[in-house]
């Protein structure tokens, strides 16, 4: 099983300023490529933070991937967090300094210091793009730099879509219940004793008016998640029963 985590950085974040809407994405897209996403951590725009948790994190899983700080202003410390984290120095690349000077001139905008900090990277980092976002995407080993921007953060995974594909996806069940938890609860132990290879979550709605709880089974096999989505249906009265998907 491939493993990830996410280093979510920017006092916006801690601070309540900027809700964060990154993680769910990242999770629902490792999912689909049979990575599971072990980990989250949030850290403020420090330094010394940012590269401690990262080299902690990059150690313990397969893929490590950051969100925020990558922009043109005084917080936007990242990058240099990334390199101090793997005692390499940041660089000036001149293919996104030329990326950065054509866009300024097209848009007629005076070109900045401030402006060509986006062409910090990494020494000896890879720049990831596609024909769709031809934006670079700044990876070094199993670390992958992406902005915090959420309509930026979903365009730049699919460019590392490609890369990252290697194993096999996650199948995943989910069966809809008026039951409550605490009247199938021993059941669900039962279950997950008998289905090892099968990860079983329960999730209560509040007050829900089309279903209570809803059951999910997810594993590598499909054959083992549907067994045990099965074998949960068969156990249940038929009457809590609202639909399985």
């Amino acid at each position: 099983m491939r493993t990830a985590a996410a280093l979510i950085i920017g006092n916006e974040v801690l601070t309540g300023k900027v809700e964060e809407a990154n993680v769910a994405v990242l999770a629902r897209f490792l999912f689909e490529l049979g990575i599971t996403l072990r980990r989250v951590v949030v850290v403020p725009d420090e330094l010394e933070v940012i590269a401690t948790d990262l080299n902690a994190l990059r150690a313990s899983h397969d893929f490590v991937f950051t969100s925020g700080g990558v922009g043109p202003t005084h917080d936007d410390i990242t990058v240099d967090a990334v390199a101090h984290a793997f005692g390499r120095a940041v660089v000036r690349s001149a293919e996104v300094e030329r990326m950065v000077r054509e866009y300024h001139a097209e848009k007629g905008r005076p070109l900045t210091d401030a402006a060509l900090r986006l062409a910090h990277v990494v020494e000896g980092a890879r720049l990831l793009r596609n024909a769709e976002v031809w934006w670079p995407t700044l990876a070094l080993e199993n670390v992958y730099v992406l902005p915090g921007v959420p309509e930026i953060f979903r365009l730049k995974l699919a460019v590392l879509r490609e890369e990252l594909a290697g194993g096999e996806g996650f199948v995943s069940r989910a069966v809809y219940t008026w039951s409550d938890e605490s009247s199938i609860a021993e059941l669900l132990t039962d279950l997950t004793k008998s289905h090892p290879a099968v990860l079983i979550g329960s999730y209560l709605k509040w007050r829900g008016e089309d279903y209570h709880t809803k059951i999910t089974f997810d594993g590598s096999d499909r054959e083992a998640v549907e067994r045990a989505a099965q074998a949960f249906v068969d156990a249940l009265d038929p009457k809590d029963l609202v639909r399985v998907e």
